[in-house]
């Protein structure tokens, strides 16, 4: 793979284009690093990529218009690192991504290596960032990552450009009415999920002492898992199962009750009556107490009281088609609307949970999300032991 370079000269900036690899690496997905560093060095999982290097915004703004130009194929992501020097020239090439179609899809990811630093920019008030990495991330799951949020793109994009037709430069009060209600729903998860602590403490201190008189373990279950946008946190919940439990599952796929019809079927795991849940654990479950804990990640902002169910990664990783990736296009939450429609119900299948989720992505609003909660305690008591 030949490397891109650029020479600045009188306003006029040429590049040498990286022709197609011999050997395609990640799937021959292409990245426009910006930077002055080496890419791998920032970010170890791009050495497996196909990567062009700019110096900075203004020459990767160059770069990108003579790749569209030339009919040249575009990068599936743009990243860089985030800087205080670079603020105003990061917000200068996201206008400019903005405001060209064909570059309003890509997925612009800044990379942090230690974590964003504290004297660059603020990430999340330069609207128009998709993505923050910090620290590593495997050669796979940043592909996926970067597939997942690259079809998001192309979904805001249709939308944008149906709601444009349909009100024919009518202001869009849809705009105004969704921020209006995710300030909302913020407010909501803050109020009651700090309220509901607070209240429950008692009860969690007698929960976690009954969880270590049950069985050997940790009195929390902590695992990786895939929510909105498939941004990755660290999930909690009270431990239900016995200790090491996650390495016994390949042995109970046969009981799993979302069996998939074929291979390429998307698979949710979960096995009736498990037998790595223990005596506790199943009043736990039953009773849906195991699930306080998460409260913890709605007021870090990781998940919202409503949503869709944050998946284990090896799940995450079989919705990334066109026709299930909606499902990631709304915020991950405890309750959602497959919970107060079946939950529990062993012949619910795959595609009607997938169908609910992606239901609740293009329907999910402030006054949607009361109605659920307000649902939500009569389907607390499980039927089945799942």
């Amino acid at each position: 793979m030949s490397k891109s370079s650029i020479y600045h000269s009188n306003e006029t900036v040429e590049a040498s284009l990286p022709h197609p690899p011999d050997k395609k690496t990640a799937d021959g997905c292409r990245i426009l690093f910006i930077g002055s560093g080496s890419p791998a060095h920032s970010l170890p999982a791009l050495k497996d990529y196909e990567v062009i290097n700019a110096p900075n915004y203004y020459q990767a703004t160059i770069l990108l218009n003579h790749l569209h130009s030339h009919s040249e194929p575009l990068p599936d992501a743009i990243m860089g690192e985030a800087s205080k020097k670079g603020a105003k020239g990061l917000r200068d090439f996201i206008s400019i991504l903005n405001s060209n179609l064909s570059f309003s899809t890509i997925p612009l990811i800044i990379i942090g290596r230690k974590g964003i630093p504290r004297s660059g920019p603020a990430p999340r008030v330069v609207k128009g960032i998709d993505e923050i990495i910090q620290g590593d991330i495997a050669a796979d799951r940043l592909k996926i990552k970067i597939s997942l949020l690259k079809k998001f793109k192309i979904l805001k994009q249709q939308q944008t450009l149906k709601d444009g037709l349909l009100k024919n430069s009518i202001p869009d009060a849809r705009r105004i009415l969704y921020k209006t209600d995710g300030i909302f729903k913020r407010g909501m998860d803050i109020i009651i999920s700090l309220g509901v602590l607070m209240i429950l403490s008692p009860l969690m201190l007698v929960i976690a002492l009954l969880i270590k008189l049950d069985s050997r373990g940790p009195v929390f279950y902590k695992s990786y898992r895939a929510g909105s946008s498939y941004r990755v946190f660290k999930f909690i919940k009270f431990r239900t199962m016995i200790a090491e439990a996650d390495h016994n599952l390949s042995k109970l796929m046969s009981r799993n009750q979302y069996g998939a019809e074929d291979k390429k079927s998307p698979v949710f795991v979960k096995i009736s009556n498990d037998p790595r849940i223990t005596r506790f654990g199943k009043f736990l479950r039953n009773s849906s107490l195991d699930e306080i804990p998460q409260l913890f990640n709605v007021l870090k902002g990781d998940m919202s009281l409503v949503g869709n169910r944050p998946l284990p990664l090896y799940e995450a990783r079989t919705l990334t088609t066109d026709l299930t990736v909606e499902r990631f296009n709304a915020p991950a939450g405890i309750t959602g609307l497959w919970q107060i429609s079946k939950r529990g119900n062993k012949e619910m299948s795959v595609a009607e949970r997938i169908a609910l989720d992606i239901q609740y992505a293009h329907d999910y609003s402030f006054t949607h999300d009361l109605q659920i909660i307000l649902k939500t305690p009569k389907a607390l008591i499980q039927k089945d032991n799942v």
